[in-house]
């Protein structure tokens, strides 16, 4: 399960353990996209805040857009970000910082979750599975458990990334909340 859920409840928190050096922005292009992702993912909620205020780079974001085969100027507009900004960040090579940034971090979240989901599962129809292609489509499509929004449509605050994590986490056991 992803640190998402681990801290979710009292009885699910992670021991403390000594600080380590938070994922920095520039880690996907030293060590590749899914690096990046699984130490989104694996970051405790104080290391994350890190990786927020650092902020994700506009090429990344281009790069997750490919990934999860959403068109980028959908992936702007989910985040919050303006076309022309993202655009602007991209090709300079600067980071998308603030609402936009955390959201992205909360899609980067996301993908972890749904890569351990898939990662996970024992089942035969697993293997070969796109996890992140799966997560595109799944954001786009209406959810009853969210009275009928679109994830996507959450994305773009903290508390939305939240209640969009824990109904994908529970898609794994089958408990919808």
């Amino acid at each position: 399960m992803s640190a998402v859920l681990k801290t979710s409840s009292p009885a699910k928190t992670r021991p403390a353990r000594a600080a380590k050096r938070p994922a920095s922005a520039g880690h996907h292009s030293k060590r590749g996209a899914a690096a990046f992702i699984k130490a989104v993912a694996d970051a405790t909620p104080l290391e994350r805040v890190e990786i927020e205020r650092q902020g994700v780079s506009g090429a990344f974001i281009k790069e997750i857009s490919r990934k999860i085969g959403v068109p980028t100027v959908r992936v702007f507009r989910i985040l919050g970000v303006p076309r022309a900004t993202a655009e602007k960040k991209a090709a300079a090579g600067q980071l998308v910082k603030g609402s936009g940034g955390q959201a992205a971090v909360g899609l980067i979240r996301l993908l972890g979750i749904a890569g351990e989901i898939a990662a996970n599962s024992t089942s035969e129809k697993t293997r070969g599975f796109d996890a992140a292609r799966w997560l595109g489509t799944w954001i786009e499509r209406p959810q009853p458990a969210l009275g009928g929004r679109k994830p996507a449509d959450l994305l773009d605050t903290p508390t939305g990334v939240e209640v969009v994590a824990r109904l994908l986490g529970s898609l794994e056991s089958g408990a919808f909340q």
